[in-house]
């Protein structure tokens, strides 16, 4: 299924039920979309994206198992021409550059309002790149004098899989699942634990944890 009476198909990916009820309910009554389909981790999403065919995709960064940044990835590995938007709770300022490395065409906040996730629809689908006034004035100015963003987070300098798995920490869960979850050996995650205790200046496992646990408990995943 690729268009529906000319509108376009819509792919939600979100582990809150309420609130991919909230956003079909959004999407739905506007003339340009309509959602083809739900999801509500990676395989799913896969699955999904191979079924219907959407004409985009709408994900979340915080899923069970693989996230939304590893989603991108494979998502774009396969299609390509797929566009995403990714809609979250995570800041902008940590999270969205990594998106848009992934392959996302666009990152809107959860906390904005309803017009600027549809107009930011429109607009990756129109083949353009979509971020907050803020973030692209930042990467602007990157882009000419050079120097790098400035970000208050100290959780800024680990790569992609070493957030994932800091973030698998905070929410309580331990080397084996964690390796399960992300289908990698114990002793990769045992590495990753290890560059994050090391680039994040903790001396100690349980010191480590707490501090996920407090990063995770904040609301920034």
């Amino acid at each position: 299924m690729k268009k529906s009476d000319s509108k376009a198909t819509v792919l939600l990916v979100d582990d809150h039920p309420i609130v991919r009820q909230g956003l079909a309910q959004l999407l739905n009554t506007e003339p340009d979309f309509i959602v083809c389909g739900e999801a509500e981790n990676a395989r799913k999403a896969m699955a999904a994206i191979e079924d219907l065919k959407p004409d985009l995709a709408i994900i979340d960064i915080t899923l069970q198992g693989t996230n939304g940044i590893e989603l991108i990835k494979n998502i774009v590995a396969q299609w390509p021409d797929l566009p995403i938007l990714v809609l979250s709770m995570h800041d902008e300022s940590l999270y969205a550059e990594r998106a848009l490395r992934a392959g996302a065409k666009g990152y809107v906040m959860k906390q904005e309002a309803t017009e600027r996730l549809t107009g930011a629809l429109r607009r990756i689908l129109n083949g353009q790149i979509y971020v907050s006034e803020k973030l692209a004035d930042k990467m602007m100015r990157k882009a000419i004098d050079g120097k790098a963003m400035q970000d208050s987070s100290p959780v800024s300098i680990l790569s992609d899989r070493e957030l994932e798995v800091l973030q698998l920490i905070g929410q309580g869960h331990g080397t084996r699942q964690i390796a399960e979850d992300l289908n990698l050996s114990v002793k990769t995650i045992e590495s990753h634990r290890a560059h994050i205790k090391e680039k994040l200046n903790l001396k100690t496992a349980p010191e480590m944890v707490r501090f996920a646990v407090q990063w995770v408990n904040q609301g920034t995943t």
